[in-house]
Parts: C-alpha cells; structure tokens; sequence
C-alpha cells in the first residue's frame, strides 16, 4: 500500500535575530500650571487638525503621489505652522499611509485563504470527517447552506479590496477604528460621551517633532536641555501664546529620564538627532515627554559561536514561557522552568506582565551564559474563523499569544544584557517534540508537559542536531554497513566508535551496591601454581564419598 502521508515542508535553517535599531524612553511632565495645560492641548489641537488635513491630501493622491506633490504639501502646511513642524506632519502622513497598504494587502491575503477553505470544505459532502492536516465537510445542510452565503460576501468583499488596492485607494481612521467603533457601543466599553470625546480628541492630536543632527541639543522644534528644561516652538497662528524668545514657549516643569538617562544625556550634549513626542493620559489626566533615536545595528555573534556551550530553548504559549537548557550536544540539563504572565486586564497590566516574564528569563540566562531559542511565529494566517470553523476556544487560544509582543520585548531586553538569540522554524517542533521526548523525559517525581517537549525540540533545532533522540542501532555487527548508531554525532567527532568509560556504582536495579570492590575482595575460584610463574591451573572439585 502506498504511502498516502503529505510530504513535510521545507525546515528553513535557523539563524541569529538582529538587535533593536531604535530606543524609546518616556517620563512624565509633573507640575505643570494651568497654562502649562492650555499652551500643549491649543498647539496638539492645532497640528492635529492640519495633520488630518495632509492624510486626506495624501490619500487622495493614490499611487501617483511623487516628490513634487511631497513639496507642495509641505509648503502648504509650513505657511500655518512652520517648516520643520510641515516636515514631521508629511513624514508622518506618508508613513500612516504605508501601513494602511500593509495592512489592506494583510487583510487581502487573510481573505483569499478563507475563501481557499471554505471552498474546499464546500466541496466535500456533507457531513465527511477531515483530517489533521484538511478540515473535513460541514456536520449539516444548514451550515453548508450559510457558509454558501458566507462565501459570496467574502468573494464581494475581496473583490472590492483587489479594486481599491489597484487604485491605491486605503481607509484611514485618525483616532483609531477600536475607538471610532466604541462611540456607537459607549456602555459595551465602559465609557460615558464625555470621557469617549476627550480620549477621542487627544489621540487626534499631533504632538511630535523629528530630531536634527548638528542641532542645538539635537532638536529645534521640541528642546530638552541636559539639565531637563523644556521649551516648544510655537506654530504661528500660536505665536501670541509664547514666554520666551524666538516664539518659543517654556514648561515652569524640569524632566529627567530614569531609564538610558546615561545615553540620553550624551546625544543631547553631543547635539545628535533626538525626537520628542508629547501626549496626554486622559485616563490618568497627566502629560508625558517620549523621546527616541536611532542606534547603529548591534554586531550579533556567529550561530557557531551561540551554540558553543549549549542554549536555552523556549516554547511560547497563551500563559506561559516552557524553557529547558540543553548542553552542546543537545541533550536536557537539569528540570524544566516555567514562566507564567497573566494577559487579563488592560494593556499596561498585560505588558507588564510580559516584561516581568521575559526579565525572569533572560536572567536566568544571563547565570549561564547561555543564547536563547525561540520560534518564528506568526498566526496571521491562523486565525481565520473560516480555517477552525466552530472552535472557538481555539482561536481565542491563538489570538490570545502575543506572538508580536514578546517578538520586540525580547529583541530590545536580550540586546541589553549582551544576550544572543537564535530563531528557529516552528514546524513540528510540538508534534515531533512530544513524540520523541514528553514520555522520556518523564520520570516517577517529573511530570513532562508537552510544552517542556517543544522548547526540547527547539533548542536541538537551534543547535543543528536532529528532534528525535537516537536512531534505531544497526541490524549487522559492523556498523559500516547500516550506519551509525547515535544520531548527534559527526563524521568528524572523535571517540565516535570507542567504548564508554565505566561509571562506578550499579547500572541496573539487579547489580548490587559495590559490586566492582566485592567481586575484587572475594576468594577467587582459581589460585597461582607456586611451581611456576606463568600458568593458571584451575582448583579441583573436592570429590567425597
């Protein structure tokens, strides 16, 4: 019979993630008068409403927006404001627009696979039981005669994307679409029209000016001196609202950044490129002062020189980080550490509890030196209702994974304790890691998840070695003729085919404590010929009648 099993896909070979290529930090603005108050709601307003302004501009330009058209947006808005702050609203606007194609082609894909499903599963009769790999038919008529509808809406619906993508045509919410959505679902989010109208306005806002090199203390428009003095440079409809020279207007507030204040502090001096950002906490009614720049790419290590003592593997999941470090060879050292992170709650509790996790992780790496295996993963084209149909625990399962979160947490957080990490292809690594390591790594007082059998798995893929632990030995006596036995070992490793040094102490529960130092202490059954020095004669059997 035939072997009808799909063949596995192509395993791409591992290799070592980048570090960070920006750094952001934050502190908050304390002390500010009443006018300290009105002076960056009037200027975010102001630009905010400029800013709305260029997108609609730059949306309609569509696909044949060119440098030109760049020029006359920006001499257009420097006329309201000024030119650098025209220069940070264009930036801005392109960049918005850029994303919005990203996301228009991600929602186009995610829509062509769902109709790739539902018209496979369509096809079937119904009823028909799927496999792992395929879902099966729909259970009855009346859910194959609703997906048929489905599966016209999302053809329309595709059709309609494809068009407004040939047209560079894409749908922009200044704001966000989540909180445009919640004006018309106030009591579902908790939110009274007030507090939804004042969260509204401020993330319309636009507070936020590019940083130039060569500058005094790295930036014109926003200044933090050293000493944490902060002036703004008023657009010029604003101009009137100024207590400083220049048009400027200077905060009775001092800040001072807790976190890299070292590095900050020398850009500022050294007059390099700073950028500044300020916005409101409505929930908390308090002003914030982001600051961020560029770093220079950090020189990562060969992937040889990462495995040379051994690794950490890791297996994300939707609570927990399951980690075991494995040594050079690839073989598990000590137990399994498990990392727990609550994702309930709003976003600062569920970053921090990510943060939490991950400190705990690297520090436990940073003991020994050690690099850290993670996946590759990326459930974009996971989490299609289309794919799990009425498995809803499951989707929420996966859509619960935050696969992106821990992705830049944990590149900016190895980055800073000099940790290297090694990313693997996640195919199989859960399958062929509970088939090949779950039962025996499992003991009387160790209960082995299938989650510790995955960060096994990845932390050999990472190494180079195999998944599965031996290969079967060979049927003939001389191994030149089937192969070797162990399936870690090279073709260059010495003492490949040399016997094992013996380790004193019982092997088996049926050898008793000792026996090397008894069987050396006993009388043995042959004694020494006195006559001669070179032959062994054997004690005779006392014979008795």
């Amino acid at each position: 019979m035939a072997d009808q099993r799909r063949p596995l896909r192509p395993i791409d070979p591992p290799f070592v993630a980048l570090g960070p290529s920006g750094v952001a930090i934050r502190t908050r603005l304390k002390g500010l008068t009443g006018d300290d108050d009105k002076v960056p709601r009037a200027v975010g307003a102001h630009l905010g409403s400029l800013a709305s302004k260029d997108l609609k501009r730059r949306c309609a330009d569509g696909l044949e927006h060119s440098t030109h058209m760049w020029a006359g947006r920006k001499r257009e808005l420097t006329e309201e404001s000024s030119s650098r702050w025209a220069g940070s609203i264009t930036k801005a606007t392109h960049d918005q627009w850029a994303l919005s194609r990203r996301a228009q082609l991600a929602h186009i894909q995610g829509l062509e696979a769902g109709i790739r499903t539902m018209a496979h599963r369509l096809s079937l009769p119904v009823g028909e039981k799927g496999t792992k790999r395929a879902p099966g038919g729909y259970r009855t008529k009346r859910e194959w005669f609703v997906k048929t509808r489905r599966l016209h809406l999302l053809e329309d619906r595709l059709e309609r994307e494809r068009a407004d993508r040939k047209a560079g045509r894409v749908r922009v919410a200044r704001g966000g679409k989540k909180l445009a959505r919640n004006r018309h679902n106030l009591d579902a989010a908790q939110l009274t029209e007030n507090t939804w109208r004042q969260r509204w306005e401020a993330e319309r806002w636009f507070f936020a000016a590019d940083g130039e090199s060569g500058k005094r203390f790295g930036n014109e428009t926003i200044r933090v001196t050293p000493h944490g003095q902060v002036s703004i440079k008023l657009p010029a409809p604003l101009a009137h609202l100024a207590n400083a020279g220049h048009g400027r207007y200077v905060l009775i507030c001092t800040v001072q950044f807790h976190h890299r204040g070292d590095q900050w502090a020398d850009r500022v001096a050294a007059n390099r490129a700073v950028a500044y950002r300020i916005h409101l906490d409505t929930e908390r009614g308090r002003w914030y002062l982001t600051a961020s720049w560029t770093i220079p790419p950090l020189k990562t290590v060969p992937l040889t020189q990462a495995r040379t003592d051994g690794l950490i593997g890791v297996d994300t999941n939707a609570d927990h980080l399951a980690a075991w470090r494995l040594d050079a060879h690839g073989n598990p050292c000590g137990e399994p550490r498990h990392f727990f992170y609550d994702l309930s709650g709003n976003a600062r509790h569920r970053d921090a509890q990510v943060r939490h996790a991950l400190t705990r992780l690297l520090h436990w790496a940073k003991r020994y030196g050690l690099s850290i295996a993670v996946e590759d993963l990326d459930f974009s084209s996971e989490k299609t209702r289309e794919k799990h149909g009425q498995r809803k625990g499951f989707r929420k399962l996966i859509s619960g994974m935050p696969v992106a979160t821990l992705r830049a947490r944990l590149v900016s957080m190895a980055a800073e304790l000099a940790i290297t990490l090694v990313v693997v292809d996640p195919a199989y690594t859960s399958r062929w890691g509970t088939e090949h390591w779950q039962k025996p790594l499992a003991s009387k007082n160790r209960r082995t998840s299938r989650h510790d059998a995955a960060s096994v798995a990845i932390g050999r893929r990472a190494l180079g070695h195999r998944i599965r632990r031996r290969t079967a030995p060979p049927h003939d006596d001389q191994s030149d003729r089937r192969g070797y036995r162990t399936a870690q070992a090279g073709d260059g490793d010495r003492a490949r085919e040399e016997t094992r040094p013996r380790v004193p102490g019982p092997r088996t529960r049926c050898v008793p404590p000792d026996a090397e130092r008894t069987r050396a202490t006993r009388t043995p059954k042959t004694v020494r010929d006195v006559r001669s020095d070179q032959v062994w004669v054997q004690d005779s059997l006392l014979l008795t009648d």
